[in-house]
């Protein structure tokens, strides 16, 4: 049973633009994983948004099997491992998109399946009132 995603209608276009862009790039599976994400969500305004949900450009840190990390969801031109921007086109930022704390995910990555634990929201952009109408 799938649970209860959110994102913001400015992600939703802004994600759909990307994926169409990619379309031809050699991983179609992480497009095809992140539209399914995204037109399952329930889309809603900023304000609305809880402010433990992750949306882009949110810091949070998450338990990945059983390694802690503090990772930054960010759009593929703005990735950077080294500085912990982790693309949303990635298996495990398309996994996290609209989850919040405390949600346990299982999610398909090239070595197989794992388990994220979203342990705590440390920034959520929407949260602060820092988006664009």
């Amino acid at each position: 049973m799938s649970r209860k995603i959110f994102i913001t209608k400015s992600d939703k276009h802004k994600l759909l633009e990307i994926i169409n862009k990619y379309e031809d790039s050699k991983n179609k599976q992480n497009l095809k994983d992140l539209e399914a994400e995204i037109n399952r969500a329930d889309v809603t305004s900023p304000e609305q948004l809880p402010s433990d949900v992750i949306t882009m450009n949110t810091k949070v840190i998450l338990l990945v099997g059983d390694t802690e990390e503090e990772i930054n969801l960010v759009y593929p031109s703005e990735a950077d491992i080294s500085k912990n921007k982790i693309s949303v086109l990635s298996p495990i930022g398309t996994a996290i998109l609209g989850y919040c704390e405390g949600s346990i995910i299982e999610w398909k990555v090239p070595d197989g399946t794992v388990q994220i634990e979203v342990k705590k929201v440390l920034f959520q952009p929407e949260a602060q009132e820092l988006y664009k109408l």
